[in-house]
């Protein structure tokens, strides 16, 4: 877990993901075991940083950090963060080969964020109710750094989403009851409950009002759930504009104990304690039920779900069950989660070639059960 924050280059950004069974420790997710993913190196800003808001329908508004923390009422929402790419590794094990960072289970936190409300801060530039219904989008955009494949970052999500109260978006600058660290964007930076991390624009430099989507290469190029006819780089260039950006994240479960490989003892009367999270699908929290298996799916025993129903709008919920395994090598136990929306786990999920939104049944796989 000890990894240098300096020096980087868009060629050697930090990437990396906690131990699965250290990242279940705690509902919270405190910033030393939490994941991080970059496309260039870390920015160190002064709390001057100012951001621009601007574009259709908006006077040109810059606000400062201070501006910030004390013209607006704060708001906290807790909820996940969770890269688009999370569980890559089993749809590449378990599906077909995938391009991408070989991220584990454990690119996902879950943290009490605080700022003003995107709303207010559209308000105060001049947009309003009026402007929803015009297909209008609202874009993110840091340009501190270069990138791998862009010499800056930006994403995008629709202004009615930007707009609306229910749905929680603000400009963060705490996380978990402290100043935004380094490296998740102080001072400032979106968050957007429910949708995948690369909207969640960090070292924020402006926000534009606009007729399409961000132009920048990961919100055009990247974190797209391609159709299983783009094979390769080659075949993918045909899709990539007729391909939506990924958005709304979708239901998840993970088994996080026992890991993949372990050695695992029964009980005296023949369980295996298991343990995991599930996230619900965008919008649509709370997580409602988990189940696990440890028959490859023939029986399902209800999880007890952390938390109270209240708490979990947009957050994970941390799971335990005790299920029947039989004595042998190369066991498996399989987990599936639902929520208040009605979205449910399904055995896998489509194939694509960059390997996002993978959410199959949650697997702890290769098990000795002795």
């Amino acid at each position: 877990m000890a990894v240098a924050l300096n020096p980087q280059t868009e060629d050697t950004p930090l990437n990396r993901e906690p131990p699965i069974k250290t990242l279940l420790s705690s509902f919270l997710t405190p910033t030393p075991i939490s994941y991080d993913r970059n496309h260039g190196p870390i920015p160190h800003l002064s709390a001057t940083h100012t951001i621009h808001v601007d574009g259709v329908g908006s006077d040109p508004l810059p606000l400062s950090v201070q501006q910030l923390q004390t013209e607006f009422p704060q708001h906290a929402v807790t909820c996940a963060l969770e890269c688009a790419g999370n569980r890559r590794h089993t749809m590449r094990t378990m599906l077909k080969e995938v391009q991408g960072i070989d991220w584990g289970d454990a690119a996902v936190m879950n943290c009490t964020w605080k700022g003003p409300r995107l709303r207010d801060i559209l308000l105060r530039a001049g947009v309003d109710d009026r402007h929803a219904g015009r297909g209008l989008h609202v874009a993110f955009s840091s340009y501190q750094v270069p990138c791998q494949e862009d010499e800056w970052f930006g994403g995008s999500v629709e202004l009615e989403r930007c707009l609306g109260e229910e749905w929680n978006v603000i400009v963060a600058l705490e996380m978990n009851g402290e100043p935004l660290p380094p490296n998740h964007g102080y001072p400032v930076r979106v968050v957007i409950p429910g949708v995948a991390g690369a909207r969640w624009v960090k070292w924020l430099d402006r926000i534009t009002v606009q007729e399409q989507e961000s132009v920048n290469f990961y919100q055009r190029r990247d974190y797209k759930v391609l159709p299983p006819d783009a094979v390769d780089s080659a075949s993918a260039e045909g899709f990539w504009d007729r391909t939506p950006a990924m958005c709304d994240m979708p239901i998840n479960s993970v088994v996080g104990v026992p890991e993949d490989g372990e050695r695992v003892v029964l009980s005296d009367d023949g369980m295996v304690e298991v343990k995991g999270y599930a996230v619900p699908q965008g919008a649509d929290g709370p997580v409602t039920r988990v189940q696990v298996s440890g028959d490859g799916g023939l029986t399902w025993v209800d999880a007890e779900l952390g938390g109270s129903a209240g708490e979990r709008k947009w957050c994970w919920v941390l799971w335990r069950a005790r299920v029947a395994v039989e004595r042998g090598n190369e066991r498996e136990i399989l987990s599936r989660a639902f929520d208040a929306g009605g979205n449910g786990q399904v055995e896998h999920s489509q194939w694509n070639l960059r390997g996002v939104g993978y959410n199959g049944f949650g697997r702890a796989r290769g098990l000795t059960v002795i």
